[in-house]
């Protein structure tokens, strides 16, 4: 075998230079990895005698990963199959908290799996589930009409044929099932002129993907779950990976970190009051160096900040996404159609 196909096997931490160096200084205590993956970030941690690490997932496929730390440190790492909005769930001791962690990405694993269906270059059943879900990417494609399909696709790809893709998809469910290879020609013939830099299929996956699996509720519910659970002086940190995660991460940390301006005849507001101290005016970026040997963290940004207030409501920053959250709890029992009886 080749040191080209060992290299393009081996898993590569994105950031993980930049994520130490930010939780290096409070080593001596827990980390909470709330995607665990393939454990780059948990391991690194873990290789300091002083330290213990609570890793999440709701993929159950990581298991196999996390066995292989709980046996290597056997009283210094636990894994936990939940979602990382259910961090409050965690049983384990968290008197010693040091720091959160998010990495949103998907790893080249889960990917390139295709019985999940995550890639435009799947071949077969659209699924997309990455565990604890309600429904899978066939159900939505197969039942949701054609309203509800164009706001997943403008909202959540930022998808400017989303209403002719959404017809089409309503067109030809009514012939045929779509499958991962269907989808993909649906939206070619739509677009009809593909963009070079990027798969014409990319945006309406990412929409489907972000829907079947709640990404913005579960991270807006995580974020504040983390924070809540997070002591003062801990550090939240999190890696987001496309413009719309990035736009809410970006929210929470600097809504929560800056006090407004207000108005002189105004009394002071509870929104004036700084939960968060900003250590990074702007997102951390990968080196050339990583990007050489990791092309895929070219999107990744790093952002987070230090906890120095407890007792925040967060009403702004739910309000804020409203529209996001609203379009990702759509009733199942309301969306679903006669087609349901193919699945």
């Amino acid at each position: 075998m080749s040191a080209t196909i060992k290299l393009e096997n081996k898993h590569f931490p994105v950031l993980l230079k930049e994520l130490i160096s930010i939780i290096s200084p409070l080593y001596g205590g827990t980390f909470i990895d709330c995607t665990f993956g393939q454990g780059g970030y948990s391991k690194k941690i873990l290789e300091k005698k002083n330290n213990k690490v609570i890793a999440l997932d709701r993929d159950s496929a990581v298991y196999l990963h996390a066995k292989e730390l709980e046996s290597k440190y056997k009283n210094r790492f636990n894994f936990q199959n939940i979602k990382f909005s259910e961090i409050a769930k965690i049983k384990d001791n968290t008197n010693d908290l040091r720091a959160i962690i998010f990495d949103l990405g998907y790893s080249t694993n889960q990917i390139k799996d295709l019985t999940r269906g995550l890639s435009f270059q799947s071949k077969g059943k659209l699924n997309m589930q990455m565990g604890l879900n309600n429904f899978s990417c066939h159900e939505v494609i197969l039942n949701m009409n054609e309203v509800n399909l164009n706001k997943i696709f403008k909202y959540f790809g930022d998808e400017i044929y989303s209403k002719r893709i959404a017809r089409k998809i309503i067109e030809v469910r009514k012939k045929k099932i779509i499958d991962t290879e269907t989808l993909t020609q649906i939206v070619d013939r739509v677009k009809k002129i593909k963009n070079y830099k990027t798969n014409s299929s990319t945006k309406v996956f990412q929409a489907l993907r972000i829907f079947v699996n709640k990404e913005i509720s579960e991270l807006i519910n995580g974020l504040i779950s983390a924070y809540n659970l997070l002591p003062i002086g801990g550090i939240m940190i999190v890696v987001t990976f496309h413009s719309l995660e990035d736009k809410i991460v970006k929210f929470f940390f600097k809504n929560y970190s800056e006090i407004k301006n207000s108005s002189r005849y105004m009394p002071n507001k509870e929104k004036n009051i700084s939960y968060f101290k900003l250590q990074n005016k702007k997102p951390l970026t990968a080196s050339m160096t990583e990007l050489k040997l990791n092309p895929s963290s070219r999107s990744a940004k790093l952002r987070f900040a230090k906890k120095i207030k407890n007792n925040c409501n967060f009403d702004d920053f739910k309000k804020k996404f409203k529209y996001l959250l609203d379009i990702e709890n759509l009733d199942f029992d309301k969306w679903k159609n006669f087609y349901f009886f193919y699945l």
